[in-house]
C-alpha cells in the first residue's frame, strides 16, 4: 500500500511560491502539494477504479454548472494559494463567477490565488484518512463554504460547512449542494 508521505526541507529553507512551481515544472508526472507549514507533499496516482469516479463527480458538477452558469469547475490538477499559505489541489472544485472574474490574468494563468467556495475530496485507497480530513478543515479555515469528503470503501460523505460539526451521510441519501451550488443534487448511489 503506497501512503502519501511529506518531504521533509531543512529547517532554516522554506520553498517560496517560485521554487514550489519550479518543483511542480521540473515533476510533470507528480502530483505535488505544499502546506502552510513549507512541507511538501508528494501525491500517488490514483488507480483506474478512483480515477473512474473521480471524473464520473466531475462531470457531474461540471453539467450542473453549465445549466447555471454560476461559477468555474476545476480539476485536481489545478492548484489553489489558500490565504495560509498551502497550495492545495482538490479532486475537485469550484468557484464563484464573480470570485473568479475578479482575478487578474496572471492570477488565473498560475496557482489560483483563493480558497474554492466547494471542494470534493475522494478518498482513494492510497490515501491516510487523518490527512484529507486535515485537508478538509484547511479549507473551511480558508473560506470554503462547503465540503464533501467522500469514503467510497465505507459508502460514506463526510459534509463540511463553516462553522458546524462534520455531518456523515450514506450513499444511499441524495447530497444537496445546499446554497452554496443552488440546484445541485447527487445520488452517488447512481454516480460511483
Amino acid at each position: 500500500m503506497v501512503t502519501q508521505a511529506p518531504v521533509y526541507l531543512p529547517r532554516d529553507w522554506r520553498l517560496s511560491e517560485q521554487q514550489f512551481t519550479e518543483l511542480v515544472q521540473a515533476n510533470p508526472d507528480v502530483r505535488l502539494e505544499r502546506t502552510a507549514a513549507g512541507e511538501v507533499i508528494a501525491m500517488p496516482p490514483t488507480g483506474g477504479e478512483s480515477g473512474r469516479q473521480n471524473a464520473r463527480l466531475i462531470s457531474r458538477i461540471e453539467w450542473w454548472n453549465e445549466t447555471t452558469q454560476l461559477g468555474v469547475v476545476f480539476d485536481s490538477s489545478t492548484g489553489f494559494r489558500l490565504p495560509n499559505g498551502a497550495i492545495r489541489s482538490p479532486d475537485v472544485a469550484w468557484v464563484r463567477r464573480e470570485r473568479w472574474e475578479g482575478l487578474m490574468p496572471e492570477e488565473k494563468a498560475g496557482f489560483v490565488p483563493l480558497c474554492p467556495d466547494f471542494v470534493i475530496e475522494l478518498v482513494s485507497p492510497s490515501d491516510e484518512l487523518v490527512f484529507v480530513r486535515n485537508k478538509m478543515w484547511e479549507y473551511l479555515e480558508n473560506g470554503c463554504r462547503l465540503g464533501w469528503l467522500i469514503i467510497p470503501a465505507r459508502q460514506t460523505v463526510d459534509i463540511y460547512r463553516p462553522r458546524c460539526e462534520v455531518t456523515t451521510q450514506t450513499f444511499d441519501v441524495p447530497l444537496s449542494g445546499e446554497a452554496v451550488l443552488p440546484g445541485l443534487e447527487l445520488d452517488l448511489g447512481k454516480v460511483l
